[in-house]
């Protein structure tokens, strides 16, 4: 298949921090890591270029950004390996490929630069398109089944809940209201709905006014924060010692998942009140970023679109080693 490369260069974001954070881990010989969201390979070709030894996994739902990645990473031959599948699958997939762990995982979450922009996949409210928002465009959910069959209360649910959007019940009614007439088909079409139902002193303030609509259909349709929810943890759970993983997150809602499950892993399980951790109890992880990182001034010149990313990072940790044994 031809692949349609993007005029414009990819700029992975926070490169160098992201670099920083993994090369510990994956800086030995035959180490493996995962690029859970590929994209268009930019994480992917910095990691094998930095260290010649390691072997990366690189995942992605969506078949145009494989093509596009694999035609890219082609020169690093066998060690770049590419992987159609979603990032929860990542035990499965290092299985599959012979490893029994990693030693550095990588997610750039969210909707990549080459699905913004490419119009036809109805990701960006300022391009007029189908409305789509399907990374992986053998799935059958699409946006605009959900705009056009979802009743009130469930698109004020997923408006509030996804969007984080206090206009919610405004916009579910006038979406109901206008489908009634006509279906809504188009990304132009539900934008400018949008920005009719909020107030207008609103539409002045906080960018688009369809910016958090598009958001959350886009995390409905890919059902994001609940493949996120149980991704984390497998991915957690594939890392060999000394191993990290690196995630970079653009909105609230990722996040807050993310600090959760990683403040979860770093605390010891023994009971409150205890003086030391009883065996078996220990921290199994330990944080790489007390607080997120977020893009430098230098960073946010060069690539605007990295202005909500936050990076968080943990490692885990050895088993504790015991003294004696069985009599």
């Amino acid at each position: 298949m031809e692949v349609n490369v993007m005029s414009a260069p990819h700029v992975p974001v926070m490169l160098d921090q992201v670099l920083a954070r993994l090369a510990p881990a994956v800086s030995k010989p035959g180490a493996v890591a995962v690029d859970a969201t590929l994209g268009a390979g930019g994480h992917t070709e910095a990691l094998l270029t930095a260290h010649p030894g390691l072997t990366v996994l690189g995942l992605d739902r969506d078949p145009a950004a494989l093509d596009h990645a694999t035609e890219r990473l082609r020169r690093f031959g066998n060690r770049f390996v590419p992987v159609r599948a979603v990032y929860d699958r990542i035990g499965e997939i290092l299985t599959e490929h012979g490893h029994r762990a990693a030693d550095g995982v990588l997610f750039d979450l969210g909707v990549s630069s080459m699905q913004l922009d490419r119009p036809e996949r109805g990701f960006a409210y300022a391009q007029d398109s189908s409305l789509d928002m399907r990374m992986d465009p053998e799935d059958e959910l699409t946006a605009e089944t959900v705009v056009n069959t979802y009743d009130t209360a469930d698109l004020v649910r997923l408006l509030r809940e996804y969007g984080e959007e206090k206009f919610a019940p405004r916009i579910a009614r006038a979406i109901v209201r206008s489908r009634g007439e006509a279906r809504i088909t188009s990304s132009r079409m539900l934008a400018e709905l949008v920005r009719e139902a909020i107030p207008a002193p609103a539409r002045r303030t906080g960018g688009h006014p369809a910016k958090r609509t598009f958001q959350a259909l886009r995390i409905e349709v890919n059902a994001e924060l609940d493949t996120w929810a149980a991704a984390l943890p497998a991915a957690l759970d594939a890392l060999a010692p000394g191993g990290r993983v690196v995630v970079l997150s653009y909105h609230s809602l990722e996040d807050r998942i993310t600090k959760r499950e990683l403040v979860r892993r770093t605390k010891s399980t023994t009971p409150a009140g205890l003086p030391v951790d009883l065996p078996g109890t220990e921290p199994q992880y330990r944080l790489l970023t007390r607080k997120a990182q977020q893009p430098t001034q230098t960073e946010l010149d060069r690539n605007p679109r990295s202005a909500p990313a936050r990076l968080r990072a943990a490692e885990r940790l050895a088993p504790p080693t015991r003294e004696g044994g069985d009599s």
